[in-house]
């Protein structure tokens, strides 16, 4: 299983504004989006809103015309002259609403594994003193690991993880025409690699915690792209539009969109860590997500029903990494 697809660790930071994203609420935050809110072009990447789609970009020059992309820097050391970028922020405003992603240097998703491996007690005390929340909510980041991979030897056949829905809401597409008229949208990296990041995202936060997601988010990039943050790319990663920045970049704003959504369905329905999930809730929030898409990406969806079969394999997992004693280990 490639890394996309395991997403082990789900990507995005800190919210820039902290609003609902309601697409029909006339509350918004004082944003203006130079290029991406500029329908009269004949850009595709103009008709998005909100949530991104990497396939619509062709280079880095051309995503930094819609997101707005700032390196931080601090001295090296206190006698030093030098400088190192040590952040980074990702800004994107669209349709009125602005959010940010803000990726530090700190511990990685290598560090948690290694320590883990290692399984000396050497290594959990070097966890322990390095990084105390990640010891804090070990538990909590073991639940999210299981609902992002499948594990059929927990859960039955037919097991499905967050890449699994996603795919099914590629699936619902029932506008093809609108939907797939740049061919690259319809691979791995366009509709696909946005449902998983935002949808997962926005599970994590109603499940679990904002904190919590800004926690694994760091974590994940720092070890899969630590040059996202220094913005030291090779000219290959720069070209390279599959796993390069655009796409990495494109990653994290989905991500911080992803955020927003879970905040407002946790709103909606009063979801908290111990909600006992039903096929009826389940289908009412995964077609709250495909409104959503279907706002900011000008496609329609068939919609879920109570009585799928994935939703109701998915309501079933749900609840038995919420609401049970197992242990999920890393």
């Amino acid at each position: 299983m490639n890394t996309f697809r395991s997403l082990t660790f789900l990507s995005i930071l800190l919210i820039g504004c902290n609003q609902s994203i309601d697409q029909n609420s006339s509350d918004k935050c004082t944003c203006t989006s130079v290029v991406s809110d500029d329908t009269t072009g004949a850009v595709i990447y103009k008709t998005v809103r909100g949530a991104l789609l990497g396939t619509r970009f062709t280079s880095l020059d051309e995503l930094k015309t819609v997101v707005q992309i700032e390196y931080k820097n601090e001295a090296i050391s206190s006698d030093s002259t030098g400088s190192e970028n040590h952040s980074v922020s990702v800004r994107h405003c669209s349709n009125g609403r602005e959010v940010i992603s803000i990726l530090e240097k700190g511990t990685s998703q290598g560090d948690i594994l290694k320590a883990k491996s290692e399984g000396a007690i050497w290594g959990r005390f070097a966890l322990l003193f390095g990084c105390p929340y990640a010891v804090m909510h070990r538990k909590d980041m073991e639940k999210i690991y299981a609902l992002s991979r499948l594990r059929p030897e927990w859960f039955g056949a037919g097991d499905l993880a967050f890449f699994e829905i996603a795919r099914s809401m590629v699936k619902n597409i029932n506008t093809p025409d609108l939907a797939f008229r740049n061919v690259r949208d319809s691979t791995e990296k366009g509709y696909l690699n946005s449902f998983n990041h935002i949808t997962a995202q926005a599970f994590i936060t109603s499940c679990f915690s904002e904190d919590l997601a800004d926690f694994i988010a760091d974590a994940h990039e720092i070890y899969r792209h630590p040059e996202l943050i220094t913005g030291n790319f090779t000219e290959a990663q720069i070209a390279d539009l599959e796993e390069g920045p655009v796409d990495n970049y494109v990653d994290l704003v989905n991500n911080e969109w992803g955020q927003e959504l879970g905040k407002q369905l946790t709103e909606k329905y009063g979801i908290t860590s111990e909600t006992t999930w039903t096929p009826i809730l389940l289908a009412n929030y995964l077609n709250d997500l495909q409104g959503y898409y279907s706002w900011a990406f000008q496609i329609g969806f068939n919609p879920y029903k109570p009585e799928d079969e994935s939703v109701i394999i998915f309501t079933k997992k749900l609840n038995a990494v919420m609401n049970s004693g197992m242990s999920f280990g890393i």
